[in-house]
């Protein structure tokens, strides 16, 4: 009985064991690499799982460049996903290259995919260039006149600059510049709008696309709108702007002439109040009798009745006028 106890424990132990073995070492993998030609040991096997990298993302891709002829190796597959590379996309972008007759060894297609690049894209785009149309892009003329620009930009990637070199973004901004360029250097918008493709031929001879991962094709000008009349809004903004500056200098002048006027009365005032210290210092000293002035003050009086009558007089000939109408 105890013979047969240790048999089964053996047997249990013995198939724990080989449970653990075939979890641990993908043999299924092996028989595939086996039967696609490709050589790939055991011991590679285990190796990977020691390294921390999943064989299956290494040995699927190597089976798939084997079968298309290229000559790779587990240790170049194996390095590139070690740096987080992408190494089905760039088995499937060097597959890519291959058939449509682009140079791309193994080294370029990991280093554009370490760069962040999508590389079988790339090729794509190298085969089948892709058409990036523009936002509306606003630029004035000579004569004041704005004109709203589209363009269809054809471009192919250029896989010897995609590593390091600008994206869509600056390819865009380029042209918006070569339109805006162009239209302000127009005579007229009417111009602009009898020879669209003058502003293709200026921005295709400025080289745009110098220092991108792309080479521009083609520019084509899709649509061209009239816009506002910058030059007379920008007039009629001036024109505000220099009346406000001339009544601003108005409103100072008179602020100046008012306070012109409150200066010279206050001479005036001061003026008048030395009359009487005159008059005293000329009594005391004898230059003036008492009789001079008495008639002085007389004459004072008179003058004051004369404008009162006169006040008097003017009121009833306004009274009169009221009545008549």
């Amino acid at each position: 009985m105890s013979e047969m106890v240790g048999l089964i424990v053996l047997i249990g132990v013995i198939g724990l064991l080989v449970v653990l073995f075939l979890s641990f070492v993908p043999i299924g993998l092996w028989i595939s690499s086996l039967a696609a030609n490709v050589k790939v040991s055991i011991f590679n096997l285990i190796g990977m799982r020691l390294r921390r990298v999943v064989p299956s993302k290494v040995v699927l891709p190597l089976i798939k460049a084997t079968k298309a002829g290229l000559n790779l190796s587990v240790n170049q597959l194996e390095a590139h996903y070690l740096a987080g590379g992408n190494i089905d996309g760039v088995v499937n972008a060097i597959i890519a290259s291959e058939r449509a007759g682009i140079d791309l060894p193994f080294e370029k297609a990991a280093a554009i995919d370490l760069a962040g690049r999508d590389v079988f894209e790339a090729v794509r785009m190298s085969v089948n260039p892709k058409v990036i149309e523009t936002p509306c892009v606003s630029a004035v003329a000579k004569d004041g006149i704005e004109l709203l620009v589209k363009a269809r930009v054809t471009v192919r990637a250029n896989l010897e600059r995609l590593v390091g070199g600008a994206g869509e973004g600056t390819v865009l901004a380029r042209i918006g510049e070569g339109i805006v360029t162009t239209c302000g250097s127009a005579s007229s918008h009417a111009e602009v709008l009898e020879n669209p493709d003058d502003i293709s031929k200026r921005i295709l001879d400025k080289g745009l696309d110098s220092g991108t991962a792309f080479e521009i094709l083609s520019i084509d000008i899709a649509d061209i709108d009239v816009g506002r009349n910058i030059g007379a809004h920008l007039q009629s903004v001036q024109a505000e702007a220099d009346k406000n500056i001339a009544q601003a200098k108005a409103e100072e002048r008179r602020a100046m002439a008012v306070a012109k006027e409150q200066e010279m009365r206050a001479y005036v005032v001061e003026a008048e109040a030395e009359v009487p210290k005159a008059l005293a210092q000329a009594l005391r000293e004898g230059k003036m009798g008492v009789m001079d002035y008495y008639d002085l003050q007389n004459i004072k009086a008179d003058t004051k009745m004369r404008e009162k009558i006169s006040e008097t007089g003017k009121k009833s000939i306004v009274g009169e006028k009221n009545e008549t109408i």
